[in-house]
């Protein structure tokens, strides 16, 4: 992949030359809380406060439970801004990027010479890697960025896609798997097949191979190979290799690379507890009683590999989940025909939760009642979606106080807030449950709504905001008048 950045370092020699966008910890920090706790106060909410969105944070010496330090990355992602321009664009550009890649995909290639790519078979052994393990409660070490790669063996079609995987073992992960997506459709296949499913685990690729692994179901049609739309978003194909260990291919710069076999068995999360680790909404996630295991068959490193990963709530995970989410809506409004400017899932529902939609100028009345309409039909085709605020064009959707602002200034509860009551929901939001309302039927239900802070088309003079002239020339000097005669 040669395109607009062929792999994770060339991304942090791009950071390294802009002040204040790279941190490098240099002192000796331990795998076991020290990284999580170092980098609460940059990693932005919903992280609980004090925190703040910040720089991206290169701990250089990261220490494992046993091995020599090794490198970890957080918080390449952890502004909207920054992970946009990884990729030479703006916020507002990135969804509409990836919806062009979607729809014209590039297929990943395998490299001519894979002797030539520089990687170093390590042991099998995962307590030797510096997976941190982010609080006290946690389950164990988690993978929090693996991009598994794995091949349907009934339809042929590769996956790429982002799982939370906690270390149970020197060779052994538990993998959580969303029911109905496609690892876990190419896992069962494999498993009529009498057989176990190669996977190949990466941690630390491209940003536009991580950002393509992202993108919602609703985004990426089955079939649809994810390296293929990040080869299409990254401006080049993504050049493959062969596993070693495994049958499968692996992308031949990720910096590492985990080859197993996605197995029949199951264990439990936690067995010594009931938490799992912290999820993207804000709270400590719930472990689960039996999951998937994925037997470690080998691993393979660039020389001097770094390890990247997300801590759970924040900035990043949410930063890189809102993107494709963007994508997949704006897709669906230009079905259409909805006369939008831009979409905006805020970090602050997880980038899945809150949708900002910015509308262009209505044009009629019939406007007002299109706008609802379409707004609507988000909550209802996109599960995920709980909320959605709907502003004009001549609001920032990227501002919090534009927003707040719109939202003080252009709404009235009574008529400008529309409530879908119990709809399809997401059951990490502890809000969606029966316990927390009485008017949602089940777990995983919830009541959603609909701000509408456009302003109604007949009182659009009304609500005009002032324009400042920018670059104006200086005024010219006043007219000299002739001098008047001195009164006497």
């Amino acid at each position: 992949m040669r395109g607009r950045l062929a792999d994770l370092r060339t991304a942090l020699a791009g950071l390294d030359a802009t002040p204040g966008e790279l941190v490098r910890v240099r002192e000796e920090v331990p795998a076991r809380y020290g990284v999580s706790a170092r980098y609460a106060r940059w990693a932005g909410a919903p992280a609980p406060p004090p925190t703040g969105p910040g720089p991206a944070v290169l701990f250089e010496q990261v220490t494992p439970d046993s091995g020599a330090p090794s490198a970890v990355l957080m918080g390449l992602y952890g502004t909207r801004r920054r992970a946009a321009g990884l990729l030479g664009l703006t916020p507002v550009e990135l969804p509409h990027h990836l919806r062009d890649a979607v729809a014209s995909p590039l297929p990943a290639v395998h490299v001519e010479d894979a002797a030539a790519i520089r990687r170093t078979a390590c042991a099998p052994d995962l307590t030797t890697l510096p997976i941190p393990v982010l609080t006290d409660e946690d389950a164990g070490p988690y993978l929090t960025l693996g991009a598994v790669l794995a091949t349907d063996p009934e339809t042929g079609v590769r996956n790429l896609s982002i799982h939370r995987m906690c270390v149970q073992g020197p060779d052994l992960l538990t993998i959580w798997m969303v029911p109905g997506r496609d690892l876990e459709r190419a896992h069962q296949a494999a498993l009529r097949r009498g057989e176990s499913l190669p996977v190949a685990i990466h941690l630390g690729v491209a940003p536009a191979v991580l950002l393509a692994s992202c993108c919602p179901t609703s985004l990426v049609p089955a079939g649809l190979d994810e390296l293929a739309v990040a080869g299409a978003l990254g401006g080049a194909p993504v050049e493959l290799m062969p596993c070693r260990t495994v049958d499968t291919d692996c992308i031949a710069h990720a910096e590492y690379v985990l080859e197993g076999e996605l197995l029949a068995d199951t264990m439990p999360e936690n067995p010594g507890g009931a938490a799992a680790t912290l999820e993207f909404l804000g709270y400590q996630g719930r472990a689960h009683p039996a999951l998937p295991v994925i037997r470690i068959t080998g691993i393979t490193a660039r020389p001097g590999a770094i390890l990247q990963a997300v801590s759970g709530p924040g900035h990043e995970q949410s930063v890189l989940l809102g993107f494709g989410m963007e994508a997949a809506v704006l897709e669906r409004l230009s079905r259409r025909g909805a006369p939008v400017s831009s979409v905006h899932c805020h970090t602050a529902g997880g980038g899945q939760l809150m949708a900002v939609v910015q509308w262009r100028r209505k044009r009629a009345a019939a406007d007002d009642a299109a706008v609802r309409d379409h707004c609507r039909a988000i909550l209802e085709e996109f599960r995920m979606i709980k909320l959605v605020v709907a502003v004009d064009d001549d609001v920032d959707p990227e501002s919090d106080q534009d927003l707040w602002w719109a939202m003080a200034t252009r709404l009235q509860a009574d008529q400008d807030v529309v409530v879908l009551p119990d709809r399809e929901g997401f059951p990490l939001d502890p809000t969606q449950s029966p316990l927390y309302s009485p008017t949602v039927s089940a777990d995983g239900r919830t009541a959603k709504a609909v701000f509408d802070c456009t302003v109604p088309f007949a009182q659009r003079d009304r609500f005009r905001r002032p324009g400042f002239t920018r670059d104006a020339p200086p005024p010219a000097p006043a007219p000299r008048l002739p001098d008047a005669p001195l009164p006497r």
